[in-house]
């Protein structure tokens, strides 16, 4: 199987890595800033539209707050990346969000930022190829007509990619990300021009549309509650800020340094294209409808079922472009390029904090391992089947998904602020430098407010969102948290009960080793078998046999005793002709009859060269081994026979010796190399 396995995994993922050569896969800050903040950048291509759709509730006279909103959403970014900059330099290990909660605030807070993030990491994928999906569904009609297939394709060919190595998906994902900033950037600059400079009148696709309001003339409470709503909506555009704190290993040196500056050149980017998609959107008269079928009007008559309505941004290049155009094209294939690639934001993010919570036993301990291009694979594969399922079930509808949003990032968003906090007062308990305590006081207040303010978007997104979607996402982070706290119950427990004594004296060893040989004829490997056993030295050595055929175990002692047999051989009655059950309650009475006894049990078995001779061979014995394992005091031992076909295996395995096989399992840290070492000694 390894062989059929191998060639198309080395021309999928390419060839495996040594563990030194993990420094040549860390990143530049112009790789790391599509690896890790596609999903902000991105985001930008829906959020207004968002934004919009939440306000034509009350129809087209709310549209006028949605600059206000803006300005809301650009506020909390800047917030937030100025609290991550400080995240990043006082916690620059990886851990991120994680670290920082259960460093400062304790285990059950850092398992539920874990789990939080973990939801999102998964909904960042489904959402972002789900809108992708849509965008280029505008240009392509057969995308948005089989749209579930095309978004569970996308994540397979992502996963791929993301298996070959961070370093190499980002030299793919750096080139339709910059495109995709160029070109917002070339279409708010010529839609400037041509709307203050000179003077164009900009209709976007739906200008001349109206739209039904569900509930028109709100005030008052209702109205603040719809503007509410809307802003939650538009802080989808925060999504992936924290990928970097979590990515922070992942950058060349400086790390910390590194990092902080991606993170300040991703805020300005997406502030920039937030707030100018924004301003187009208002100065084109786009129209958007949660349900354009019976919502949009046009000449006073509802669009209807066949009305596709194109994301806020393609209305707005259509305008500012002209639809058809070559820019409106290249924007409309960069767009849906930067969602499907937003999701490796993601990507990049939930691998590793999966292989820090494998590490501190909260997650199985394979996510820890790294594969054959020194990426997280088993997270990687994870993430991937967790979002293809979210996609199946909610038919690739970004308007959908998009409710369940946000939610788990603003609680570790809150609860990661907050934790910074304390890390601030508890260093400042023992600073005693002025320097050094000015710059804590500015960072604690920086913190500070980060925290009071998320935690207020956090109850606006719960009261806002809860009902649409968000308790969803709810549900997922109480399955994570339970579920790791009994992951790491089940490691705790297992450590406890195989934790070496401090002193030889209160191990109890076994007075005594009954040892004890399987045997259903005599051949070759039962002869290796017993040979084998009495070099043991046992207290007791004898041969076992089942007797499920009367024939056949007669012709078993008359072999035994012709050849002289120094060995006793027992045989078990089975008059229901089961093979493993009379065995087990052999070594079972052997137990009680001797609890400080041991039992050895020799296992004769064939060793074959192919995949189907499995099938015909050593299934008995696999059973057996497999009930055996659960019999305390039982020690099982296989005695290989190898067959030819077995010789030429070895052969094909000898040529693959320097190849990873499928399913090899790795073991301890990536060593750092010895050049990068002395770098850091010096």
């Amino acid at each position: 199987m390894s062989k059929l396995t191998d060639v198309p995994k080395r021309i999928l993922i390419g060839r495996a890595l040594r563990s030194d050569k993990l420094g040549e896969t860390l990143l530049p800050k112009r790789i790391a800033l599509p690896v890790f903040a596609s999903d902000p950048l991105s985001s930008v291509a829906y959020a207004p539209g968002e934004v919009l759709l939440v306000l034509s509730v009350a129809g087209v006279s709310a549209y006028h707050f949605s600059p206000w909103i803006a300005v809301a959403v650009v506020v909390l970014m800047f917030t937030v990346v100025a609290s991550y900059r400080q995240n990043v330099h006082a916690y620059p290990s990886g851990g991120g969000d994680y670290e920082v909660a259960n460093t400062n605030l304790g285990p059950k807070a850092g398992l539920t930022v874990a789990s939080a993030l973990l939801v999102d990491y998964v909904l960042t994928v489904a959402v972002s190829i789900s809108s992708g999906v849509e965008n280029l569904g505008s240009a392509i009609p057969f995308v948005i007509e089989h749209k579930t297939l095309c978004a569970v394709g996308t994540i397979v060919l992502l996963t791929v990619m993301n298996l070959r190595g961070v370093k190499e998906s980002g030299k793919l994902f750096a080139i339709p990300t910059y495109v995709f900033v160029a070109g917002v950037f070339i279409m708010i600059m010529w839609g400037a021009v041509r709307g203050l400079v000179m003077g164009d009148t900009m209709k976007a696709p739906t200008a001349d549309y109206t739209i039904h309001a569900e509930q028109g003339g709100l005030a008052g409470f209702a109205l603040v509650f719809l503007l509410l709503r809307a802003f939650s909506s538009g802080c989808a555009a925060l999504t992936g800020v924290e990928a970097i704190s979590n990515g922070v290993p992942a950058f060349r040196k400086p790390k910390s340094k590194n990092a902080a500056t991606t993170l300040a050149l991703m805020g300005g980017l997406a502030v920039t294209m937030f707030c100018g998609i924004i301003g187009l959107a208002m100065a084109t008269d786009v129209k958007m409808a949660e349900s354009p079928a019976k919502d949009l009007l046009h000449n006073g008559t509802p669009v209807g079922a066949g009305f596709t309505q194109d994301p806020v941004i393609s209305q707005v290049a259509a305008a500012v472009f002209g639809s058809g155009s070559f820019l409106f094209v290249v924007l409309a294939a960069a767009t849906a390029l930067v969602l499907f690639l937003a999701a490796n934001t993601a990507y990049n993010g939930f691998p590793l904090l999966g292989s820090i919570l494998a590490q501190d036993r909260y997650l199985p301990r394979q996510l820890h391992t790294r594969g054959d291009r020194l990426a997280f694979s088993n997270g990687i594969v994870l993430l991937a089947g967790a979002a293809a399922v979210l996609v199946y079930i909610y038919g690739a509808d970004s308007t959908r998904l998009i409710q369940l949003y946000i939610v788990g990032v603003f609680v570790s968003f809150t609860l990661s602020q907050i934790g910074m906090v304390r890390h601030w007062n508890r260093h400042l308990l023992t600073e005693k430098d002025p320097a050094k305590r000015r710059r804590m006081h500015r960072s604690r207040a920086i913190n500070a407010f980060g925290a009071t303010f998320t935690a207020l978007v956090l109850v606006v997104v719960l009261l806002t969102k809860f009902t649409h979607g968000a308790w969803v996402a709810l549900l997922g982070m109480v399955i994570f948290f339970v579920t790791m706290s009994a992951i790491r119950r089940h490691y705790d427990r297992v450590s406890d009960e195989i934790a070496a004594e401090d002193t030889a004296d209160e191990v109890v060893r076994p007075s005594r080793v009954h040892s004890i040989v399987l045997v259903s004829k005599v051949h070759k490997p039962t002869l290796r078998a017993v040979n084998y056993a009495k070099l043991m030295r046992s207290d007791t050595l004898e041969a076992v046999s089942v007797d499920v055929d009367q024939a056949d175990t007669k012709a078993l002692r008359a072999e035994w005793e012709r050849r002289g047999m120094e060995v006793p051989l027992k045989v078990l009655a089975s008059p229901y002709r089961e093979i493993t059950r009379p065995i087990i309650d052999y070594v079972k009475s052997l137990r009680r009859e001797s609890p400080r006894d041991v039992v050895s049990v020799y296992i004769p078995e064939y060793v074959v060269g192919h995949w189907y001779e499995h099938l015909l061979h050593n299934q008995s014995a696999l059973r057996l081994k497999g009930r055996l394992l659960f019999t305390p005091g039982v020690m099982v031992t296989s005695v290989p026979w190898q067959l030819d076909s077995s010789e030429a295996a070895k052969k094909r395995a000898r040529k693959r010796a320097e190849w990873n096989a499928p399913g090899a399992v790795r073991r301890g840290p990536v060593t750092q190399p010895k050049k990068e070492k002395a770098a850091t000694k010096k």
